[in-house]
């Protein structure tokens, strides 16, 4: 543990997509190219931005029924061919997770991603060698905003407190997530969430740079 700081919280678990990766563009675009190849027709990237944070499937399924398992295989093989192309780092976002490890704070992600696409993401940013548990999509039968995700995650970390760690993420779903888990909530402005309706979901705190974020999560001894 440093000297000089230590973590308002001794664990910290975060989303991954639009919180510590810049995927956003990647994922509009994989939703654009599966209703482009599937339907002949794009999708508002509002709308598709609404629904990050959620499984692919379930989108698929609340807006294409018809079309959803051939929309999700046709996103996950662009998806993946296009990541590295398109993903992009956060300023700041790793140098956070650094500063939590020296400062002797648990981290872990907790994603509606799959675990391939998301380790995936996690080594091209460098952030892999900071995260001691990462929860995905085929951790749980049932993701944010319900809790699951999030309390296996600290279970996987050895804590069995929720009231002693944060959820950090970038969408209403993840602030849902973390108030049901009974954990502190931190919203980011950067990812794919409106502020707006950030603010209606009452977060604890919000941050709109990785400094910020770095405050809100770190504090002098």
């Amino acid at each position: 543990m440093t000297d000089s700081l230590r973590p308002r919280w001794p664990v910290v678990i975060f989303d991954l997509d639009g919180t510590l990766a810049d995927t956003v563009n990647l994922i509009v675009e994989s939703y654009q190219y599966a209703f482009r190849t599937v339907m002949g027709r794009e999708e508002d990237p509002e709308v598709i931005r609404s629904w990050i944070g959620r499984p692919l499937s379930s989108a698929f399924r609340d807006h294409a029924p018809d079309h959803a398992d051939q929309l999700y295989a046709t996103y996950l093989g662009w998806n993946a061919d296009n990541t590295e192309r398109l993903i992009r780092s956060y300023v700041g976002a790793r140098e956070v997770l650094v500063a939590l490890g020296e400062a002797g704070a648990k981290v872990a992600v907790a994603t509606s991603k799959r675990r391939e696409s998301a380790q995936q993401a996690m080594d091209i940013l460098g952030l892999s060698p900071h995260i001691s548990a990462l929860v995905a999509l085929e951790d749980t039968e049932i993701h944010k905003p319900e809790p699951a995700p999030l309390l296996l995650a600290l279970e996987r970390l050895g804590h069995s407190d929720p009231s002693k760690a944060a959820y950090v993420g970038d969408a209403v779903v993840d602030v849902l997530a973390g108030k049901a888990a009974g954990m502190a909530t931190i919203a980011v402005t950067w990812g794919a969430g409106v502020r707006a309706n950030l603010d209606k979901v009452r977060p604890d705190g919000v941050a709109t740079t990785t400094a910020e974020l770095h405050d809100l999560l770190l504090t002098s001894s």
